[in-house]
């Protein structure tokens, strides 16, 4: 016999739709946020590779929260035939995407730059007439990078506490970038002010430590979107085991009917498919009912548990023992 709802029950589902919705707003005003930024550097970019390279990634910072809204109106799609598991894995499909234009991106800003490096340009910044007085261009870009550092700090923070409560990988990704993006502010206004000093070989340089951020950035979110996609061990963001995991297993091993126990889940994005497989005591039978009290205090624990299986099996499969 085997125990299996598709229905979530747990308790704690409203807290989640609330946190969900905190997100997606944190989400539209990054997106806000990253076109007034684009507007604003992109004016004052200059001939500065760093100018440039910023740009690009304070473009590129608009990819995760687009994915993430378009994700999470797809994965509310109830489970049909064609898609019995549900729609939960356009979390993982999201986070591919980001992780994978961000590397190849990055690849690009790293050739651009280390072109420069090799080839000595030596990139002018004149003067502009603000209000009727010459002002050093480099002033306005310095100017135009500390705010640009404003939203994506305090953006960032809210959205990784928000992502850990959702177990969502592409919002934490996102916060991870935004860190990103203002360190690479402040990095900018470096290499801006080396170039005023005559270091013109700061700009290509910082150029260059912009792009392998990006390049990093983007090599490990394809490696554990892939990893995801692959049903590889559930993990957190720092690769541990989700405390949820550790409750489960002693919740099921409390269980008086119960000898020996083991788990495989999957991860389909902000929830988590467990298929638990118990042996009974010798000379036990379970009857529907325990297999579905048991089924219930799973999936009760927590409201990631969306999808739970609890099947009896006279031993443990190979694989899982």
């Amino acid at each position: 016999m085997t125990a299996t709802n598709q229905a979530s029950v747990s308790p704690s589902s409203d807290e989640y739709l609330a946190t969900l919705k905190k997100a997606q707003r944190l989400e539209w005003l990054s997106i806000g946020s990253v076109v007034l930024i684009v507007t604003m550097v992109g004016l004052t970019a200059g001939q500065s590779q760093a100018m440039r390279a910023a740009w690009i990634e304070d473009a590129l910072a608009a990819v995760p929260p687009i994915v993430f809204l378009i994700a999470t109106r797809i994965a509310r799609r109830k489970p049909v035939d064609a898609y019995p598991y549900g729609f939960y894995r356009s979390y993982g499909i999201a986070h591919l995407i980001s992780g994978f234009t961000l590397f190849t991106l990055g690849l690009m800003l790293l050739y651009n730059s280390a072109s420069s490096l090799l080839k000595a340009e030596k990139p002018p910044i004149g003067l502009t007439v603000l209000f009727g007085y010459p002002v050093w261009s480099g002033w306005l870009m310095i100017a135009a990078m500390v705010l640009s550092v404003i939203p994506p700090f305090f953006l960032g923070r809210a959205k990784m506490k928000l992502a850990r409560t959702l177990h969502d990988k592409v919002l934490y990704f996102d916060a991870d970038m935004n860190k990103a993006d203002w360190k690479t502010g402040l990095g900018t206004v470096i290499g801006v002010l080396g170039i005023g000093l005559g270091f013109w070989w700061m700009d290509a340089a910082v150029a260059g430590f912009i792009a392998l951020s990006v390049v990093k950035d983007g090599y490990v979110n394809v490696k554990g979107a892939v990893t995801d996609l692959m049903d590889a061990r559930v993990t957190t963001f720092d690769d541990k085991v989700p405390e949820l995991l550790d409750r489960l297993e002693q919740l099921v091993a409390q269980t008086p009917w119960v000898v020996e126990s083991e788990s495989r889940v999957r991860d389909q994005g902000h929830k988590f498919h467990r298929e638990t497989f118990v042996v009974p005591v010798d000379g036990i039978t379970p009857s529907l009912s325990e297999l579905t009290a048991l089924h219930d205090d799973i999936q009760h624990l927590d409201w990631k548990l969306d999808d739970v299986v609890v099947t009896p099996v006279p031993q443990l499969p190979q694989h899982l023992d």
